[in-house]
């Protein structure tokens, strides 16, 4: 009878023992759950209504001398669910995020894994409680597939990159360990209902996350090494010289990056998703009443080069053409101008400008026309004279734009957070180009307004609408985005020539106003010609207006790759852009008018693509029409084409 009972006793032993290492957490809504057994690793899947979308992926953390998360032995947990509403500094989407999820905290010796359950998404993090610093060898991010999925992939040939490869479209079977890595984020579309975007999220004082494929239907991390020491490449870029064999070296007790994923049953979702900004660290800056968002006009697309019967002067980087540029920015509003590359008299020296340019004389005059400076460096120069954010304030410049540090190791994350929180302390907002994608950063400094890290029109021929209509699903889903949008020359891409200073753009008119809706940045370029923007005034009166933060964001149609059609609101004006790919030669939709104010009757202004506009890019039709709540709006669109609107 003993021997009997001792054996029940063992039998429910066994048996609560399996029950505390399998667990499970569930999204408010009920509809996402993530299942976690914890054996000899921390194993999780992921499944949408009964659909397992993600099977037995695992995590671990590798530092020098453990493993966290091997053999796993779980000391206690903690479950919480919070429901609350933030406010960004900068609404790139809405005035108010709602943010609800339920959490669960998994307490292990040493460590911790937090795991948050959204009804659109998932994340995790783990959190370590160790003395002094550590060294991370390795992370293991390892997702597997269940059936052959369709990845959509930026692939560079290694981790030097800005971020600006074209989207590859690889089946998930197909991906090799030998082949080229991906940097994030990665859209999953698992060929059934769903797709997963796949990124990160409080990125500091660590490198960023890369993707490889396994080659047994999956994909696992990567990182790039930590760097000990350089040498002189060029006035913009170093070469490491050594590598550590790790990838951080960092503070022992500390929160590491969310990894998170984004699941939409529809395309529409991925565009209103603010999981970034859900996961990132809170504001950090006490003042932040000078973080003034907006429009810039930039000069280098365009290469400088005003001309016609009002251009009176030789145009190039000279103070007479920054001149021009300032009163066409002050006639219509647009807060600030770049001056790119040559304001400076040499790229290594950023207190001497160049004489033919005058810039105390610029800052003083677009001061008059109130009308801000925003200056390029390069990030070595900056490294070099950390000291000149100081200076800049004091010269009355508004911002900088950073430029080519593609890289993204932990020096170089790193830096990103020292510029920012030192532009803060003199109130300077910045722009990061040559860039990797946002992670949270620009939440935590919010003087952070965009970084480029995208296949933008900078790129001219190679920025093709194929490849952009991607971006609002993958690249400006996770953060802000400078595209450098706004060509009054378009072409249709079998007929595309250009080059600077007759810079053109492959797309119709429409699409490149409609851009300006469609894509989110907190700086807003416009990177043409202020001679043809004179020239268009009717386009140019719209971009203008067009706001860059939005109190709310209604995607209203919506295929990854395909076509794009949102509806934002600034205030009482409601603003639609949509665009679309190359793939037919005409697309109609019918779009409700039902986010309109019931109780009102509005003036749409609309720019739509004309009757020949699928041979001549050029082409496009200004119409305006009464509008009331409740109607349908039909929207055609050619091939590479948009549509473009304001609804007062």
């Amino acid at each position: 009878m003993r021997r009997y009972f001792l054996l029940v006793v063992c039998l429910c032993l066994a048996s609560l023992l399996r029950a505390q290492n399998k667990l499970e957490l569930i999204s408010p809504n009920g509809e996402l759950k993530v299942s976690l057994n914890l054996s000899d690793k921390i194993y999780y899947s992921i499944d949408y209504n009964g659909d397992v979308l993600l099977k037995d992926n695992t995590l671990q953390l590798t530092l020098r001398n453990q493993v966290l998360g091997e053999n796993p032995k779980l000391r206690r947990q903690k479950r919480t669910s919070v429901d609350e509403q933030l406010t960004p500094i900068v609404p790139l989407k809405y005035a108010k995020v709602n943010n609800r999820y339920n959490q669960l905290l998994l307490t292990f010796k040493d460590y911790s894994v937090e795991f948050r359950a959204f009804d659109d998404g998932v994340a995790y993090r783990f959190i370590t409680s160790q003395k002094g610093d550590v060294e991370v060898m390795n992370e293991e991010f390892a997702i597997n597939f269940p059936s052959d999925y369709l990845l959509h992939l930026q692939q560079p040939g290694g981790f030097h990159t800005a971020y600006e490869e074209p989207y590859t479209h690889v089946q998930s079977n197909a991906w090799k360990p030998e082949e080229r890595i991906a940097v994030l984020p990665v859209l999953i579309d698992t060929q059934k209902d769903y797709k997963i975007l796949i990124s990160e999220s409080d990125l500091a004082d660590y490198p960023c996350m890369f993707l490889k494929g396994t080659g047994t239907n999956g994909a696992i991390s990567v990182f790039p090494k930590a760097p000990l020491a350089f040498a002189e490449n060029s006035d913009r870029s170093v070469k490491i010289t050594q590598e550590a064999d790790y990838i951080a070296k960092t503070k022992g007790t500390r929160n590491y990056p969310w990894r998170y994923f984004v699941i939409s049953k529809n395309d529409k979702q991925l565009i209103e998703n603010t999981m970034t900004y859900k996961l990132a660290e809170k504001n950090q800056l006490q003042d932040i009443s000078w973080i003034k968002p907006g429009q810039v006009s930039w000069e280098w697309w365009n290469d400088a080069s005003p001309y016609g019967p009002d251009v009176n002067f030789v145009s190039g980087y000279n103070l007479d053409t920054y001149k021009y540029y300032i009163d066409f920015a002050s006639k219509f509003g647009i807060p600030y101008i770049i001056m790119d590359e040559g304001w400076a008299k040499s790229t290594r020296d950023p207190y001497t400008p160049n004489p033919k340019v005058d810039l105390h004389e610029l800052i003083r005059y677009g001061k008059e026309k109130n009308v801000g400076i925003v200056l390029w460096l390069t990030w070595l120069t900056v490294e070099n004279n950390f000291d000149l954010f100081k200076t800049f304030n004091e010269w009355g410049v508004k911002g900088l734009k950073i430029d080519f540090m593609d890289r993204s190791d932990q020096w170089m994350v790193n830096f990103y957070e020292r510029v920012a929180r030192e532009a803060a302390k003199h109130h300077l907002f910045v722009d990061f180009h040559g860039s990797f994608k946002p992670a949270g950063l620009e939440y935590k400094y919010p003087n952070v307004l965009s970084y480029e890290g995208v296949r933008g029109m900078e790129q001219m021929g190679g920025c093709y609408p194929d490849n952009s209509l991607y971006l609002p699903f993958m690249r400006n889903a996770v953060g802000p985005m400078d595209y450098t949008p706004g060509a009054m020359i378009s072409m249709q891409p079998n007929v595309y020539r250009s080059e600077r200073p007759n810079a053109a753009s492959i797309g119709t008119r429409a699409y490149q106003l409609a851009l300006f809706v469609v894509f989110e940045s907190g700086l807003q370029m416009l990177a043409d010609n202020p001679t043809l923007y004179y020239r268009n005034e009717d386009c140019t009166r719209f971009i203008t207006q067009v706001p860059v933060t939005w109190d709310e964001t209604v995607a209203l149609e919506a295929k990854a790759g395909e076509y794009v059609i949102v509806a934002k609101r600034k205030g009482d004006k409601w603003f639609i852009g949509g665009m679309t790919n190359n793939g037919k030669k005409e697309r109609e939709f019918t779009i409700k008018l039902d986010f309109l104010n019931k109780d009102r009757s509005y003036q749409m202004t609309s720019f739509e693509d004309g009757i020949n506009a699928g041979r001549q890019a050029m082409d496009y039709r200004c119409k305006s029409s009464q509008v009331k709540a409740g109607e349908q709006l039909t929207i055609k669109m050619v091939r590479n084409g948009g549509f473009a609107a304001v609804i007062e």
